[in-house]
């Protein structure tokens, strides 16, 4: 079974007819902004039986549309016998796009992935000023980062994404 897509108007015609909206990004990025009545599902959560009472028409949705259509296989395997897959074309962007309402929190932190950006980001910077202006021994702070990241890219595991977790403000929002 394959996905249709579908536009920001008819996915909400659809949502008004009954059809569940399902949101694929992670939780922290959903609890900051979403789509009124969407459910919380992401990607590594949607097992099979995960959808077991859905109506007769699901359609899943991301930040840009990007991660759905590169998980559109899973995604329909993931529907129940006589359930209509689609995918909301260009995702929260484009229905933000078309003046739909979404649902802000701005008390949510940024999302994780943002967040190590940031910091990443910084440290990196901060190591090449100091290491011009201060010592070159500095340098070695930009290096450690990306080498990090390296590290991230080619395992999926980032120590910096560790630590943020528990920082006091993702606590609270995980609520640990």
């Amino acid at each position: 079974m394959s996905l249709s897509s579908v536009s920001s108007q008819a996915a909400r015609q659809m949502q008004e007819q009954g059809a569940w909206l399902i949101d694929i990004r992670a939780p922290d990025e959903h609890a900051r902004e979403r789509i009124g009545g969407a459910r919380s599902m992401p990607m590594d959560r949607l097992a099979a039986g995960a959808l077991a009472g859905a109506p007769a028409a699901v359609v899943f949705h991301c930040r840009s549309g990007h991660r759905t259509r590169l998980n559109a296989q899973a995604l329909a395997a993931a529907l129940p016998p006589g359930c209509a897959g689609h995918v909301l074309d260009g995702g929260l962007d484009a229905w933000k796009a078309q003046g739909l309402p979404v649902l802000r929190d701005s008390r949510q932190p940024l999302e994780l992935q943002r967040q190590v950006q940031l910091g990443a980001g910084g440290l990196a910077l901060l190591g090449a000023v100091l290491g011009a202006t201060v010592s070159p021994w500095w340098h070695l702070l930009s290096g450690f980062v990306g080498c990090g990241l390296i590290v991230a890219g080619a395992t999926g595991f980032c120590g910096l994404a560790r630590v943020l977790m528990k920082a006091p403000w993702n606590r609270r929002a995980l609520g640990q």
